[in-house]
């Protein structure tokens, strides 16, 4: 730079002297709003997460500086990833001019003195405002729902873009431009905490501290039994649910993803976050937050989720929406406040050790028209211990494909048992609806049933059930998904076929087989095996849509005002494809897809099938026998 900015007098003050003003009111600003954020999350309840410091290293690596799930919107995914590591470059040359310039007796040149630092900060000033351009084009023209369209927003970009101007007009008025750079960055600085862009700040850290246990165990890392028993005030919360709030970047992503906010129910997953981090700085700095449930989140968003992990799987910045959902209901079951169809279902659980209020004697009266008995693992040993499930033990739309389930077990030569009336509901959607006891209840009943049993794995055609067993229950055998286990037997040749099926068909991946567990081809090599064409749906995989049923929805009454329910959603999407058929590997999914395509119009042009239908309907005359 040709004339130092800092060795000029401004107002008869000394360059760097002014500097140093600027520079100590606004870290100072920064700072004591820093510890007031920090301070709040102080406040909430303890939770380890400083475990496995160098898986948490790699996380950062790859969600903060790669960010790949920016990109599953194309449209402002790189854009977005430009601005960021614009954001990045910049804080680098910020500080280095910075340092330069409050000490300007250093022997070291700004950094557009240097010519490769200069090249590069000019490229990608370039860059960012390109994408600025993008950005805001798509938020004045083509916003997509929930995006949030704030001033504050618009702000921010603005700044961004003076920052950007700057740098490519220095080599015009270098002075000026570098005081306009530097005062701008500064009162970012100040900004940036109270502002929308706090995530800017937060979501590393967010990203950093996530979750490393799997996804499908709701369990806290660290937790007490204050906060099992849930939370109605902000400091009862855990400081990472604390975070997410902090962290969370306004972008709607995951309110686009939710099935419940989809079909018109009162649930945005965003603003859920939102309202917790509002609340947490009204009632934690003003102490005028009003009461969290009830005055700020409302008990009917609260029961809308359906645990589905849409939201989280879409989250940018890592958010864990479902245990804050999950932690406000644990207290709503607590306090007895829910539906009368959820209090009824938690009380069949309660007694009978199932949803439908049947005796659990009655729980293997499906095996009796097999015409053979099925082992009982409790009296002698058996290879898989097949866990079945409360509906496709009890739901007479059910019972024959389980046995269908059964013959095929057998004709592969599969040993198993199943536990007769010694298995009880897995727990899975009991935990989800916030009763924490009565899911430990269920889990230590059935680990007895374990216990008096002898087997090498347990099989599941319940994905519920399964992601329970897997991840909640801490055992120390494999679980597997039916679908897995159909994998391996045509694999090993234990299962083949006659003919090729000829069904054109759709598969719907089950939220708990998929995104909790990360399961999807299985049931896909299997149906490709029997011959099916397979055709995918817009929405599949980690982006399948939800059926409705989890988290305990099936146990609730729609609210008013639903424009389309989950299921019938998912059924138009299936037949928009022209097949015939819609295959399902979930015991919940079947019976919600086949009320749907009644009430949607759709039956005689849409059938809903098990894996197990096709795979019988395919295999060699032999094997039928």
């Amino acid at each position: 730079m040709t004339h130092d900015p800092v060795r000029i007098s401004l107002l008869g003050v000394p360059g760097w002297a002014v500097l140093w003003a600027l520079s100590v009111a606004a870290f100072g600003v920064f700072g004591w709003r820093a510890w007031q954020l920090i301070g709040l999350l102080r406040q909430g309840r303890p939770e380890n997460r400083f475990d496995q410091l160098g898986q948490r290293v790699l996380r950062f690596c790859k969600h903060v500086l790669l960010q790949p799930r920016l990109l599953n919107e194309r449209s402002i995914g790189l854009p977005h990833l430009l601005i960021f590591w614009g954001f990045v470059v910049y804080v680098i040359c910020f500080n280095w001019s910075l340092v330069r310039g409050l000490v300007p007796v250093l022997p070291i040149p700004y950094p557009e003195e240097v010519f490769v630092a200069a090249l590069f900060l000019k490229a990608f000033a370039v860059l960012v405002l390109i994408s600025l351009g993008i950005a805001v084009a798509r938020r004045i023209f083509f916003p997509p729902p929930h995006l949030h369209l704030s001033w504050d927003a618009n702000l921010i970009l603005s700044l961004i873009a003076v920052l950007m101007l700057t740098t490519l007009l220095s080599a015009f008025w270098p002075r000026a431009m570098w005081w306009l750079h530097m005062v701008t960055v500064l009162f970012f600085l100040v900004y940036l905490p109270y502002s929308k862009h706090l995530h800017l700040l937060a979501s590393p850290f967010n990203v950093f501290f996530g979750n490393l246990r799997p996804a499908g165990d709701l369990g806290i890392a660290g937790g007490s039994e204050e906060i099992t028993a849930g939370s109605a005030k902000w400091n009862e919360f855990t400081w990472k649910q604390l975070l997410s709030g902090f962290s969370c970047a306004e972008c709607g992503r995951c309110d686009r993803a939710c099935p419940a906010t989809t079909a018109g129910f009162p649930l945005q997953p965003q603003e859920i976050v939102q309202k917790l981090k509002k609340h947490t700085i009204h009632a934690g700095l003003e102490t005028n937050g009003g009461k969290l449930i009830g005055d700020v989140i409302t008990e009917d968003e609260i029961w809308a989720c359906t645990t589905c992990m849409s939201c989280m799987e879409r989250c940018a910045v890592l958010n864990e929406q479902i245990p804050i959902i999950v932690q406000l209901r644990r207290h709503l079951v607590a306090e007895g406040q829910m539906a009368k169809t959820l209090q009824d279902a938690l009380q069949n659980f309660t007694r009978y050790g199932n949803s439908f209020g049947k005796s659990d004697r009655m729980r293997a009266k499906w095996t009796q028209p097999l015409g053979w008995k099925v082992k009982d693992a409790r009296k002698e040993p058996v290879e898989y211990l097949w866990f079945v499930g409360d509906y496709a033990s009890y739901d007479p739309r059910l019972e024959e494909i389980t046995r269908q389930t059964a013959r095929l077990f057998q004709q592969a030569g599969v040993d198993f048992g199943i536990l007769y009336e010694g298995e009880r509901n897995a727990g899975n959607d009991v935990r989800r609806i916030g009763e924490e006891g009565l899911f430990e209840m269920l889990r230590d009943k059935n680990k007895q049933s374990f216990e008096k049993a002898q087997f090498k794995a347990i099989v599941t055609t319940d994905p519920h059930a399964y992601n329970a067993l897997k991840n909640e229950y801490g055992l120390s055998v494999p679980v597997l998904h039916y679908s897995e286990l159909l994998d391996q037997l045509v694999a090993q040749g234990k299962l083949t076929f006659a003919k090729k099926n000829g069904v054109r068909a759709t598969y719907h991946d089950p939220c708990y087989l998929g995104r909790y567990n990360d399961i999807y081809e299985p049931a896909r090599r299997v149906l490709q095996a029997a011959g099916v064409e397979l055709v995918e749906m817009p929405r599949s995989r980690c982006q399948s849509y939800c059926c409705g049923a989890g988290g305990g929805r099936i146990w609730m009454e729609d609210t008013p005002g639903v424009k389309e329910r989950s299921a019938e959603s998912r059924v138009r999407e299936a037949a928009a494809l022209g097949v015939d058929t819609l295959v399902v590997a979930c015991p919940k999914d079947l019976v919600m897809f086949q009320d749907a395509v009644k009430t949607a119009g759709l039956e005689g042009k849409l059938t809903i099938k098990d894996l197990t239908e096709l795979v019988q309907e395919a295999l060699k005359p032999a094997a039928q026998a």
